[in-house]
């Protein structure tokens, strides 16, 4: 198969879908491999190592979309890729398709099939690609949260674990996932007095069996949150629906409640944010203020780190890669029912229930188009 690696063109988006290593796997496999010019140089990977590895650097993203039959990238395509992508293509990417109609539709358009990193699930639940990023967004939100709590960057200038004498600041964790258990480990070891919020009794029970003394676990429901979001210093917002869009927890009224300059982290804006008042935000502009509440709402937050994101994301995609490459669509779903998962959209029509009710759009189960040989 020819396999093609276009570079990412979103806001400061500098992660790469693919590594050397991954590049010597596929040739070895007997695929052809195209990374466009330059697509690795945002994580430190220079053209010279894809081509010692075996790929074919292409000068242009319409050259590698062209040639490919199956494209891996990180992020969702944006309007300007939209017609790079063509029927009988693969794409396998970030797709978060309930969060955005205009994609959705674009994608069906296209007449690609599209695997979404994000709902591939295992047997027991896990969601094995998108949770390397979930653990750098968890922990890159206190990091973030921590510098626009400074007052020259408009919040309350409060330091997370205050000093003696000085209360540390509150930050109140709202999902117990991997985001949040990230998020909360990162805090706490910061110093803070951290408070997590989840609907799963068992998970606060894990939770609290694992986390250190300044961190305290709550139920989540309306009220507790209204109660605790009054005295935050630091709000994340990790919640996760796999694949559909995230419930709005934090609505506008809450904000007034909320003290000016508190800083609100909404990680779960890829799926819609937690957060009412949410809208996405980019690296170059990421953050805006409403009722006196700093809103930090980037939708690809690792691709800040990315040379810490591209290798820990490449290290749970490429076996799915190689299988697609290996095996076609529809036979690398065949034997693999987490991969299966992965199928959002296939020659135009939704294969993905939580992305089909998002939009009100009709519903496809894969199996009314996809016929396995026994």
């Amino acid at each position: 198969m020819i396999v093609g690696v276009p570079k990412e063109i979103k806001d400061n988006e500098y992660r790469v879908a693919i590594v050397p290593a991954g590049v010597r796997q596929m040739t070895q496999h007997g695929h052809k491999v195209y990374v466009e010019k330059e697509a690795g140089r945002g994580s430190g990977i220079p053209d010279e190592q894809y081509k010692d590895a075996g790929a074919i650097i292409a000068p242009s993203a319409e050259e590698v979309f062209s040639k490919s039959e199956l494209i891996i990238k990180v992020k969702e395509p944006l309007k300007a890729e939209d017609p790079l992508i063509r029927k009988g293509q693969i794409l396998f990417t970030y797709l978060h398709f309930a969060s955005s109609e205009r994609l959705t539709r674009a994608m069906m358009k296209s007449g690609a099939t599209c695997v979404a990193y994000e709902t591939i699930e295992t047997d027991d639940h896990r969601l094995p690609l998108l949770t390397p990023m979930s653990e750098v967004a968890g922990r890159m939100s206190i990091q973030e949260g921590a510098k626009y709590l400074e007052r020259p960057m408009g919040g309350l200038g409060v330091l997370l674990g205050g000093v003696p004498g000085v209360e540390p600041a509150n930050v109140i964790v709202i999902g117990g996932g991997t985001v949040g258990t990230n998020a909360a480990k990162m805090a706490a070891g910061m110093g803070a007095h951290v408070t997590i919020l989840d609907i799963c009794i068992e998970r606060l029970r894990y939770l609290a069996d694992i986390m250190p003394a300044n961190v305290t676990t709550i139920i989540s429901n309306d009220y507790n949150i209204r109660q605790k979001i009054k005295e935050s210093d630091l709000v994340i917002g990790a919640v996760l629906v796999t694949g559909a869009r995230a419930p709005k927890l934090i609505t506008r009224d809450m904000l007034k409640t909320m003290k000016p300059g508190s800083v609100i982290v909404d990680v779960a804006i890829d799926q819609g944010g937690c957060v009412e008042t949410a809208k996405p935000t980019t690296h170059s502009n990421p953050v805006y203020e409403i009722d006196g509440v700093i809103h930090y709402c980037v939708a690809n937050m690792p691709g800040a780190v990315s040379k810490t994101s591209t290798y820990a994301l490449t290290n749970v995609t490429l076996p799915y890669a190689v299988q697609l490459a290996d095996k076609g669509f529809p036979g690398a779903i065949k034997d693999d029912k987490s991969l299966e998962l992965g199928i959002n959209i296939v020659d135009g029509k939704i294969t993905y229930k939580p992305v089909a009710d998002a939009f009100n759009l009709p519903y496809h189960p894969l199996s009314s188009l996809v016929q396995f040989s026994q």
